[in-house]
């Protein structure tokens, strides 16, 4: 937690007063808070087995589609962050499977990138689901070498975007497979997206997001310069070594907080403020 992009959306997120909501697109542990739940399944070990069944992808797909339509409407623009284990790995797999070069562009939230490991896990499993050529389904892609988040995040901004919302997708290089999904489902959904992300991510030589956008499709891509240099806790200045470097729709956040006139040393300021706060918690409990 002390190294968690959490904190950085939790204060961004608190200065600009933007409500949240948790959606669950398949979390094998279920949230202890209120959320809502698309009756997805957790994805299985890709290797092995396919990522989960077609049905499953189908009805996580029509659910997501009804809560982004439905936010569309009371929103003009929507933010949409993730998170999820080994979320780079299956997202390569669903791009190789969907026809587009992903081998050496997807980032790692470790200093040193596995890349090689990766490339190694989505080749043992495009053979095993028996992907010889680019699929030109999406759903099909997703059930054998993918993960429910990626239909989830799709979806959810096509219904968005169909109810004439602005949509966000906040992360990282998985953000190139949802983009992706839903190029393959719904291409008229593209004119209303954009991707955010940090410096951090940006700046990983060891991944390539642009690229892989434009590759995909061209759509706009921004990053927030926020830099923990000079922070006073190491936990902080971990993500300058390369640490975790984005997720649960921190670069999202903090691109909003910009938009809506905070600027990145007020917004330091409110990071540091709940990262203090969090030490306290964890030294009254001994942690």
């Amino acid at each position: 937690m002390q190294r968690s992009p959490a904190l950085i959306t939790r204060a961004a997120l608190r200065l600009v007063n933007a409500g949240v909501l948790v959606v669950n697109a398949g979390s094998r542990v279920r949230p202890l808070i209120p959320y809502v739940d698309l009756q997805g399944e957790p994805g299985l070990d890709i290797t092995r087995n396919d990522a989960l069944r077609r049905d499953v992808v189908e009805r996580v797909v029509d659910n997501g589609l009804v809560l982004g339509e439905n936010l569309g409407r009371s929103f003009r623009a929507l933010i949409i962050g993730e998170s999820i284990p080994a979320g780079t790995t299956t997202a390569m797999a669903f791009l190789v499977a969907m026809g587009y070069d992903a081998w050496h562009k997807m980032s790692s939230a470790s200093p040193t990138n596995p890349r090689e490991l990766k490339i190694s896990v989505v080749k043992r499993a495009l053979e095993r689901a028996g992907v010889s050529k680019a699929l030109d389904d999406p759903i099909l892609a997703v059930s054998k070498v993918g993960d429910p988040v990626i239909p989830a995040m799709a979806s959810i901004a096509i219904g968005a975007a169909r109810a004439e919302s602005h949509v966000i997708l906040a992360g990282g290089t998985q953000m190139g497979a949802v983009l992706a999904f839903i190029k393959a489902f719904d291409k008229s959904a593209l004119s209303r997206l954009a991707i955010a992300t940090t410096r951090w991510l940006i700046n990983d030589k060891s991944a390539d997001l642009i690229g892989l956008v434009k590759e995909v499709y061209p759509i706009p891509v921004v990053s927030s310069n926020l830099n923990f240099d000079d922070m006073p806790y190491e936990g902080l200045r971990a993500f300058e070594e390369g640490f975790v470097k984005e997720g649960v729709g921190a670069g999202g956040s903090l691109v909003a907080a910009s938009i809506m006139g905070f600027d990145l040393g007020r917004v330091k300021m409110a990071i540091l403020r709940d990262y203090e706060e969090l030490l306290k918690t964890l030294r009254v409990q001994g942690m």
